[in-house]
């Protein structure tokens, strides 16, 4: 190395839109993603039975994300799904109100009619709203003590303030993700559990 020139950093870099990017395409290049993605539908459905929820929000995976419709959709044929045990269970995928740029939840199931959102990610058409008690989050990354890094628009975090009761939230993200130095913005709300393909990474209180 040329005298007098810094050293290589290895850390990942601490402007969150550039690791933002550094992440995304760290995921969608994992060599090994359809394995980890089996490994974290696992958790995702063992973790549910833990819980009394039956109305669950979600997401629509994009660019590279951990797709939990089918652990999801699993769940829905558990207790209450046309046996006489409680509630039909449901699942909700988000749409931006544009005016407050909070998110709602439309149902979605199999086959249900789609299109697309102002962001051209699919949306449910004419479905019920929906009011989760459950919302499973979407990591880009994740830091100590439930903290998320997202996409930067901020639209969980505004939901979450202006919802009540407010719904239990689960991050959802691949290991490769954790950041140790991530740190909370004053509107930052933490996750009360972060699920990855290993398992419970973090959880406020038992589920």
């Amino acid at each position: 190395m040329t005298p007098g020139l810094p050293l290589p950093s290895f850390e990942p870099p601490r402007d969150k839109a550039r690791l933002r990017r550094l992440l995304q395409a760290e995921r969608q290049s994992l060599p090994d993603r359809a394995e980890r993605s089996a490994q974290l539908q696992q958790v995702l459905r063992v973790w549910l039975t833990q819980r009394e929820d039956v109305t669950v929000g979600a997401y629509w995976p994009i660019k590279g994300e951990f797709d939990p419709l089918p652990a999801l959709h699993r769940w829905t044929e558990g207790r209450g799904h046309g046996t006489g045990e409680g509630p039909p269970r449901r699942i909700g995928l988000p749409v931006m109100i544009r005016q407050t740029k909070q998110l709602r939840f439309l149902q979605w199931f199999p086959g249900c009619e789609m299109e697309p959102d102002a962001f051209d990610i699919p949306k449910p058409r004419g479905t019920d709203l929906l009011l989760p008690t459950l919302l499973i989050v979407p990591c880009v990354g994740h830091g100590p003590g439930g903290l998320r890094l997202g996409y930067g628009g901020g639209f969980y975090d505004r939901t979450l303030a202006a919802l009540s009761p407010r719904p239990y939230t689960v991050g959802i993200g691949y290991r490769h993700g954790y950041i140790p130095w991530l740190e909370a913005e004053p509107h930052d709300i933490p996750l009360d559990t972060l699920l990855t393909e290993d398992g419970v990474a973090w959880s406020r209180e038992a589920p």
